[in-house]
């Protein structure tokens, strides 16, 4: 496809290649929030079969303060992708 057909297509349906966008960003918002609860709950799980042991693993406040950055990340990308999808009505 050619530069041209691809900028007229981008100039004919603003609002759908800013839906788009915003549907990019939900998903990418959403599994990252998906990803952190997984590797929350299996850091959970090794931390507890760590402690059966006597060994320790990994501090509490470096895991929530990793835990809290992409919580808010993934929160960040989920509010612009619903705010460029609001945005793509008005288009």
């Amino acid at each position: 496809m050619s530069l041209q057909v691809f900028w007229s297509l981008l100039q004919s349906y603003p609002n759908q290649v800013v839906n788009g966008l915003a549907l990019f960003f939900a998903v990418a918002g959403s599994w990252l929030w998906l990803a952190t609860q997984w590797r929350e709950y299996q850091a959970d799980r090794l931390q507890a079969l760590v402690e059966s042991r006597g060994l320790v693993y990994m501090a509490d406040g470096d895991k929530q303060r990793l835990n809290r950055f992409f919580y808010g990340f993934g929160a960040v990308s989920l509010a612009l992708g619903l705010g460029l999808s609001v945005l793509s009505t008005y288009l």
